[in-house]
């Protein structure tokens, strides 16, 4: 499936190439090249070329006019971002980059990183100072060969108070030291009078290249009298499919008779990896759409259903046959995460708990400086790459993830707790046990999870220092 669309995306590509720029000549290439690559791309493409007038193919009058257009812009990445639909709230995930074998292997799980991934949030107490929390770490990484743990807390690194003006600056050298410390509440409800109290334990983290294993917790556990299994998949990473096939593989052996499938954390990626992990999930609706890519105006001939499989590459797929399945998600759950939920929907009942998803229901591709925008023949002056939104992701009823994300099955709203988020996998992590308790049809314990204190304070950036799979969203492919 995969190669064949390939194949087709780039004939057209070439087709459509040699039909609109035959009568370009060399020159503009020459003084241009890269930010001529970047309208070429975007203007065969874009998902939504039709809303910006300078894409329109019948935009310039002649080579000189073009020229002159593309000389306007300083660099390329501001011809970029003129060129993006309303990036505050419409596309607000398509990117360009000046290193592409950096995104080639951050796609595949490979970052320069600590292995710590934290959210700032101000202090509120100050007007200008911020913490951090410590959200996920990654057990080969240099944060948990050194102890730190989820829900570490810091206001200061290298010494140095963390404010408004420096949060993103402070964990970007390769090296540096965090002060951990204690959250002070002061005995009161109110957290104007609050205050992170340095507890004296520093550590110095290293950052280097890791490859992160998207399966990140898998599990079975009994509750109620019922095999549970719970699978924390953190990156449909493509080529992660046979490992997943032998975790269900173990739930099928195990006789597993509900899922929780944790994805707070998981940024996105391949819809093809989607589509075999909701055949695990189901197993009864083999050649069914799951989902539906839908391109520009121009590319309706790429237009292509996913559809519930039985097999990988001749390999048949363990599947649970389920009728009902518990997803976690958090503001981070983004693209082939929300896919795969709006994907089941029209199938199965989806218990969704935690916070409202990202709102990307879009897919996007890698495009590079070549003659069909294919990673071959790149042009070797350069590593300029292109990853725009090209298609939204449809499920069967024609239903996208709406901009404000998927919201979370009602009852089952539940916010991670700055000061309680608990050990991941664990039956009693506040997530993870809302789902338990109700398979165990436990409405008091759902109270009582639901009624913990919550800490309200502001967050900074839903994340940051982000680990491998944070860019790639939902990959056409």
């Amino acid at each position: 499936m995969k190669k064949i669309k390939i194949q087709i995306t780039l004939c057209l590509t070439a087709l459509v190439l040699t039909s609109c720029f035959e009568d370009r000549d060399d020159n503009i290439v020459q003084s241009s090249s890269i930010k001529d690559f970047v309208w070429k791309a975007m203007n065969f493409t874009y998902l939504y070329k039709s809303e910006i007038s300078d894409l329109a193919d019948d935009r310039f009058a002649n080579n000189a006019e073009y020229a002159n257009y593309l000389e306007s812009f300083t660099s390329p990445e501001i011809l970029f971002e003129s060129l993006i639909f309303q990036r505050q709230t419409v596309d607000r995930f398509s990117i360009i980059v000046d290193d592409y074998i950096a995104l080639e292997q951050r796609q595949q799980g490979i970052f320069i990183t600590n292995g710590m991934e934290v959210i700032p949030y101000a202090l509120g107490s100050s007007d200008t100072d911020v913490f951090y929390l410590v959200t996920l770490v990654l057990p080969n990484g240099d944060a948990a060969a050194k102890g730190v743990k989820r829900g570490d807390i810091f206001g200061q690194v290298n010494g140095t108070t963390i404010t408004r003006t420096n949060f993103r600056d402070v964990l970007s050298p390769d090296s540096y030291t965090i002060n951990l410390g204690t959250y002070n509440d002061n005995g009161t409800p109110e957290t104007s009078d609050d205050t992170i109290q340095p507890n004296g334990t520093d550590i110095t983290l290293d950052k280097f290249q890791l490859t992160e294993n998207p399966i990140f917790i898998n599990d079975v556990l009994e509750v109620g009298g019922q095999n549970v299994g719970y699978l924390m998949y953190n990156g449909f990473t493509g080529g992660s499919e046979n490992a997943l096939n032998d975790v269900f593989g173990n739930f099928v052996s195990n006789n597993v008779q509900q899922l929780v499938l944790d994805l707070r954390y998981n940024p996105g990626g391949s819809v093809r990896t989607t589509t075999f992990l909701a055949s695990m999930i189901t197993g009864q609706f083999t050649g069914e759409v799951f989902e539906k890519l839908v391109y520009n105006e121009n590319l309706q001939s790429l237009n292509f259903d996913y559809l519930f499989a039985n097999n990988i590459d001749g390999t048949t797929l363990n599947s649970l046959n389920l009728n009902k399945i518990y997803v976690l998600t958090t503001g981070r759950s983004a693209s082939a995460s929300e896919g795969l939920i709006n994907g089941l929907a029209p199938y199965i009942e989806v218990v969704q708990i935690g916070t409202n998803t990202t709102g990307k229901t879009q897919a996007s591709r890698v495009f590079y400086d070549s003659e069909n925008f294919g990673r071959q023949g790149a042009n070797p002056s350069h590593t300029y790459a292109l990853q725009p939104l090209i298609a939204n992701g449809i499920n069967k009823n024609l239903e996208s993830v709406p901009g404000t994300g998927l919201v979370p099955s009602i009852g089952f709203e539940y916010e991670e707790r700055i000061l309680n988020l608990g050990i991941l996998g664990d039956e009693n992590e506040p997530m993870l046990a809302l789902a338990l308790a109700d398979i165990e049809n436990s409405t008091a314990k759902r109270g009582n999870i639901k009624a913990q204190p919550k800490l309200v304070l502001d967050k900074m950036a839903e994340d940051f220092n982000a680990l491998p799979f944070e860019e790639g969203g939902m990959i056409a492919d």
